[in-house]
């Protein structure tokens, strides 16, 4: 049912606003994600220059005020809308040049991305009932909505990402961060690619998210963020992308 509901051209267009049109000049993209290393860094006007945003929340505060692309699974971000609404978050953008890219983890994506597509409540799993245009919009979705696959995702995980979590007994719980996913993403799409607000060494000098400057950052069994800090410094150093980095 996903992907009959997915039938679109728009759906298999990473950049569907650029179909049918001559290949132009490189495009830039920055993929902003929700580092504490914004705070107060006022990079917005910079971010907001690239020709696509690819971000995963929904702040606009240090972070510029556009988003591309929206990278989320529906975990992800539903726990997004609980924990952070207290800072502002109610629901990804809903603006014209917005287009939601699910992160398929489970039946409940699917399920999520069915509904979603056609306009109608979740008809089945955990989320049965659930109303997606409370997080996407009535406005055209069923145009705005792609999905990765499962295997380009397990492609990341054991290409860029191969954790020693895998070879121990909470390998299942293991998976890149969503950031992660977002900026491997735009490096396998995108021609210049420039990082905001991703891990970097002097991490502990920064709050865990730049909307909240109190909680400080947790390394938890699901994630490797240890892994993912040295792939961005080295894919920084290789010229590959450039990573936003703060002396303080």
């Amino acid at each position: 049912d996903a992907m009959e509901s997915l039938g679109a051209p728009e759906n298999r267009e990473l950049f569907d606003d650029r179909m049918g049109k001559e290949s132009g000049s490189c495009v830039r993209c920055a993929v902003v994600g929700n580092g504490g290393i914004l705070s107060g860094a006022g990079m917005g006007k910079e971010i907001d220059a690239h020709d696509y945003v690819f971000s995963t929340d929904g702040f606009e505060s240090d972070v510029g005020t556009r988003t591309s692309f929206y990278m989320f699974s529906t975990n992800t971000m539903k726990n997004s809308r609980l924990a952070y609404q207290e800072f502002g978050f109610q629901h990804p953008s809903w603006s014209p040049e917005t287009r939601y890219i699910f992160i398929p983890c489970g039946h409940q994506d699917y399920y999520m991305v069915t509904a979603a597509a056609r306009g109608s409540l979740v008809h089945k799993g955990d989320d049965k009932n659930d109303r997606p245009w409370t997080y996407f919009g009535k406005e055209n979705v069923g145009k705005k909505i792609k999905m990765l696959h499962p295997d380009f995702l397990r492609y990341l995980k054991n290409n860029f990402l191969p954790s020693g979590i895998l070879q121990t007994d909470f390998r299942n719980f293991y998976r890149p961060s969503t950031g992660a996913i977002a900026l491997l993403t735009a490096l396998h799409t995108c021609d210049e690619v420039s990082a905001y607000g991703f891990i970097t060494s002097n991490f502990r000098k920064f709050p865990d998210h730049y909307f909240d400057k109190n909680q400080k950052l947790v390394f938890y069994i699901n994630h490797d963020l240890s892994l993912e800090k040295k792939l961005w410094r080295k894919l920084n150093q290789l010229d590959i992308m450039k990573l936003y980095r703060r002396k303080m």
